[in-house]
């Protein structure tokens, strides 16, 4: 029967008496866990962050109507020239492919399904801005900015101003950055927009929007989409784009396909959209937690060679233990309980330790144009880092303490004294 009060208080006289050895094999899981918790709390931070500068801004499916040749050439609607061979070129789509046919209708009918979370419209042209003697080229969304806001998160995105002003103005425009750099424009001031068949409508300027890339900042802005259905001098069922969020991301794939095939419109789902940015995404956290876990197992090799040479120190302790009448199973469970002190100890502080760095990190001001939002350094404080760097620093300090321990079980006490 093993006589635990009595092991673990021989398991703590000899760490005191080792006192500077066992605080380096502490420290030395400390740091571990310290350094484990700072780098994968920052890393999947920073991971989360570029995350959401693309996935926030873009839906889980985005449906629009395909700009296709059209299939049927007018030469083979003639019966007479069926079985003549005939070259027919430059037939081009018709104008009406870009709007979305029953839009509303579609729409209502995706908002009802249970994985579906939002659907709303957007209408996207192209314009020009025109300020003065400046004119520049550009693209203006329709949106419904409150919609928008809750399910996209567009108001992150909006520097100055407010998603909701755009609602409650009449002929009111959010536009990027960019166009407000080059035009010189401000909140309350007017821009002149043209649309392609060259009629200008003066709009009010009521935020500013930056989205991170300065290509699409160079050219985007926004307005309620009822106005762009006023520019363009269409009916309020015209819409080119429908957006849709979901619960689970995982359900966009088959729910894009089942939309193709039901309403013959192209519908891309959020990972066929952002295939290549998903690939980073995936080598990123494969590298954050490859470095983490060396850190690990790096503290456990120290803690091994310690415990190895603080046998090889006590081997007259073992033989007196032997000889008064400690089995081998005792001794090796004196020696693993001080493994165990130590790995959590260690790992205790290590948390502490590794929370502390962390909230530091997470104070440092960090100020960028590609994200706005972002205030300070990007920190992921999840629980399970804790969870898995406790866990891990038990389970090292036990193997770590177990192969040495067997040594010290084995030890025969005669041959030690002998050799005194």
């Amino acid at each position: 029967m093993v006589k635990w009060p009595i092991i673990l208080n021989i398991a703590k006289t000899h760490l005191l008496s080792k006192f500077k050895q066992s605080t380096i094999a502490a420290l030395g899981v400390t740091f571990g866990i310290a350094s484990y918790i700072t780098l994968v709390s920052f890393m999947t931070g920073l991971n989360n962050v570029l995350d959401d500068l693309i996935l926030n801004q873009t839906p889980h499916i985005h449906i629009y109507n395909e700009i296709e040749p059209s299939k049927q050439q007018p030469i083979s609607l003639f019966d007479s020239y069926k079985n003549s061979f005939n070259v027919v070129h430059s037939i081009k789509p018709k104008l009406n492919q870009k709007k979305i046919h029953n839009a509303l209708p579609i729409i209502k009918y995706l908002n009802n399904l249970k994985d579906v979370k939002g659907a709303i419209s957007q209408i996207k042209t192209n314009i020009f801005y025109i300020s003065g003697s400046i004119e520049l080229g550009g693209n203006i969304t329709g949106i419904n900015p409150l919609e928008e806001a809750r399910l996209f998160n567009f108001k992150d995105y909006v520097i100055k101003g407010s998603p909701k002003d755009l609602k409650n103005t009449e002929n009111s425009i959010i536009i990027g950055s960019g166009v407000a750099k080059k035009m010189s424009l401000s909140i309350g001031e007017r821009v002149q927009i043209s649309t392609i068949k060259g009629d200008v409508f003066p709009l009010k300027i009521v935020g500013i929007y930056q989205s991170g890339n300065t290509e699409i900042d160079a050219i985007q802005s926004f307005t309620n989409i009822k106005t762009v259905q006023t520019i363009l001098g269409e009916a309020k069922n015209y819409v080119t784009d429908i957006n849709v969020k979901l619960y689970n991301i995982e359900k966009a794939l088959p729910l894009a396909k089942n939309i193709e095939q039901q309403f013959n419109l192209k519908a891309v789902d959020i990972n066929t959209a952002n295939a290549q940015f998903e690939t980073g995404t995936s080598i990123r956290n494969l590298i954050t937690y490859a470095v983490s876990f060396t850190l690990l197992i790096v503290a456990g090799f120290g803690i091994y060679n310690i415990l190895n040479m603080l046998i090889y120190e006590k081997m007259n302790d073992i033989a007196i233990l032997k000889a008064v009448g400690f089995s081998g199973k005792d001794v090796q469970m004196i020696f693993m309980s001080q493994a165990m002190i130590i790995g959590i100890v260690g790992g205790v502080l290590g948390l502490l330790l590794g929370l502390l760095f962390t909230n530091i990190i997470h104070t440092i001001p960090y100020k960028t144009a590609a994200l706005p939002r972002l205030k300070t350094y990007p920190i992921d404080f999840n629980i399970w880092y804790y969870f898995i760097g406790i866990v891990f620093a038990i389970v090292s300090t036990f193997f770590a303490g177990y192969l040495p321990s067997q040594k010290a079980k084995k030890i025969d006490p005669v041959k030690i004294i002998r050799g005194q």
